[in-house]
C-alpha cells in the first residue's frame, strides 16, 4: 500500500492551494493508495471535503513518506530519506532558499520540483502560469483605478476589486465585462489618451494576462507602431492599446547592424543589450509577464526611471510584475508583496518603495502567489495535470541509483536531488551553495 501526504501551506496567510483537490484524491484513493491530508483551516477545499473523499485527516505528515505540497516548506520540515515535490524556488540559485536546498541534502531527501517537470521538448507540464497571469492582471488594472483616482483622475477601473474578493473567476470577468462596457460607452479621460499597455512574454503568463484585458475593447498594435501612437490622429479615448513584447524588443545584438537571433540571445545573452526603455515612456501600464533570469538585461531600472522622473510625471503609472523576481527585470520590485498588502509606490528621487497607494513615483503590484488569488479554479487545473502521475511516482523505489531509478521521465527530470545528492543536470547548484 502505498502512502502519499498533502501538506498544509504555511507560507503565506492567504495562500489557500493545494496540489491535489478532494475530486483526485477519491481517484487515487479507489487504486489503492492511501492519502494523508494535513488539516487546514484556510484551505480552500475543507478537510471535511478531503475525509468525504477517503483521505486520512492529520495533524502531522508522519506517515507518507511521498508529500506534496505547493510553496517552499520550513526548514524542520523535513524528514530523513523522504521525498518531497513543490515549488522549491532554488533552480536559478536563489539566496534566500540556499538554505532550505542544504538543510534537504543534510536530511538525504529526494526533491522534485514541478517547475522543472517538462516534457521532452523542455514544455512544462504542470503549472499555475495561467491563473498568475489572470489574477495578475485583473489586480493591475483594479491597482491602476486606485493610482488614478490617487492622483485626481477617475477611472472605470475603479469598478474593479482585487481577484481574492471575488468567488470566481467567472465573477472576476464579469467585472472586467462592466469596465469593458463602461470604455466603450464613455471612454477613458481624454488626457490618459492613448491608453497603452504593454505585456512582456508569450507563454502561460502572457496568455492569461491577456485573457483578461483582451476583454475590455482592445486594439494590438506592435511595439514599433507604439512608438507612433502619438502621432497618430485617429486615437481612440473608448480603445485600450495592447502591446506584447517579446525577446527581439528587449534586446539588440552588441554588434552594429547585426540580426537578432533567438537561439544565439538564449545561448549568449552577454552579446545583447536591453533595449526596452525607449517604450517605457510611451506605456500607461507595464505588465511583466515573462521569464528572466540575472544572465539576462533588466527591462526597467532605478537609474533609467531616475531619468525620466527628472523630465516630469510619466505616463507609465503601474507597473504589474507577475514575473516578480526580487530586484530582476523590474528592478524596482525589492520583494514579492502579500496578497494583503500588494502594492507600494517607488520613488525614482529616493529610491525607496513605500507600501500602499499613495507617494511619487510608479506604483508595483508584485503579489509573490496570485494563483492563490484564484484558489479553486487554480488548485483544479494544476491537481487535473499532476494526479496523472502520483500512482508512478508514489511506487517508484528511491533506494535505486539515480540511473535506474523507475519514475515518470517528466518527473525525473524534475529531480533536484536524490538522496541527498544534487542529480546530473542539477550539479551546477554546488557553484550557488558554497557558503552556506
Amino acid at each position: 500500500m502505498h502512502k502519499i501526504g498533502i501538506r498544509h501551506e504555511d507560507k503565506y496567510e492567504m495562500e489557500r492551494r493545494t496540489p491535489l483537490v478532494p475530486e483526485h484524491v477519491k481517484e487515487l484513493v479507489n487504486k489503492g493508495i492511501e492519502v494523508y491530508v494535513e488539516k487546514s483551516p484556510k484551505r480552500v477545499f475543507k478537510d471535511e471535503e478531503y475525509e468525504k473523499a477517503g483521505a486520512v485527516l492529520v495533524d502531522k505528515l508522519t506517515q507518507p513518506d511521498l508529500i506534496l505540497g505547493v510553496k517552499e516548506m520550513p526548514l524542520d520540515f523535513f524528514e530523513y530519506r523522504k521525498t518531497y515535490i513543490f515549488f522549491s524556488h532554488t533552480i536559478k540559485g536563489q539566496p534566500y532558499n540556499m538554505p532550505l536546498l542544504k538543510k534537504m541534502m543534510e536530511m538525504e531527501v529526494n526533491l522534485m520540483d514541478y517547475e522543472k517537470v517538462t516534457d521532452e521538448n523542455g514544455r512544462r507540464l504542470i503549472f499555475f502560469g495561467r491563473f498568475a497571469g489572470l489574477a495578475g492582471m485583473i489586480n493591475t488594472l483594479w491597482s491602476a483605478g486606485l493610482r488614478y483616482k490617487e492622483m485626481g483622475i477617475e477611472t472605470p477601473f475603479l469598478l474593479l476589486k482585487q481577484t481574492h474578493k471575488y468567488d470566481s473567476l467567472e465573477q472576476a470577468k464579469e467585472a472586467v465585462k462592466g469596465v469593458s462596457e463602461k470604455i466603450k460607452k464613455e471612454g477613458l479621460p481624454k488626457q490618459l489618451a492613448p491608453f497603452t499597455v504593454g505585456i512582456t512574454g508569450y507563454g502561460n503568463v502572457s496568455k492569461g494576462a491577456q485573457e483578461i484585458l483582451d476583454i475590455l475593447p482592445v486594439q494590438e498594435i506592435t511595439p514599433s507602431e507604439l512608438l507612433e501612437l502619438e502621432n497618430r490622429n485617429d486615437i481612440s479615448n473608448k480603445v485600450v492599446y495592447k502591446i506584447v513584447f517579446k525577446e527581439e524588443h528587449l534586446s539588440e545584438p552588441l554588434e552594429k547592424g547585426k540580426e537578432f537571433v533567438l537561439q544565439e540571445y538564449y545561448d549568449h545573452p552577454e552579446r545583447f543589450k536591453g533595449v526596452f526603455e525607449k517604450y517605457i515612456p510611451h506605456l500607461s501600464l507595464l505588465v511583466n509577464s515573462m521569464y528572466w533570469d540575472d544572465r539576462y538585461p533588466r527591462i526597467v531600472t532605478k537609474d533609467f526611471l531616475a531619468e525620466l522622473f527628472k523630465k516630469g510625471t510619466p505616463k507609465l503609472t503601474v507597473i504589474g510584475d507577475i514575473t516578480c523576481d526580487p530586484e530582476g527585470s523590474v528592478e524596482i520590485t525589492h520583494k514579492g508583496t502579500e496578497i494583503e498588502d500588494p502594492v507600494f509606490v517607488y520613488n525614482p528621487e529616493t529610491r525607496k518603495p513605500e507600501m500602499g497607494f499613495k507617494g511619487k513615483g510608479i506604483l508595483v503590484m508584485a503579489v509573490d502567489i496570485l494563483p492563490s488569488e484564484l484558489p479553486r479554479e487554480s488548485s483544479y487545473a494544476f491537481s487535473n495535470a499532476l494526479v496523472k502521475f502520483v500512482p508512478d511516482i508514489a511506487a517508484a523505489d528511491y533506494d535505486k541509483d539515480f540511473e535506474s531509478l523507475d519514475v515518470p521521465a517528466p518527473f525525473k527530470r524534475a529531480m533536484i536531488l536524490h538522496r541527498g545528492k544534487l542529480t546530473p543536470a542539477y550539479k551546477y547548484l554546488e557553484e550557488y551553495l558554497k557558503g552556506y
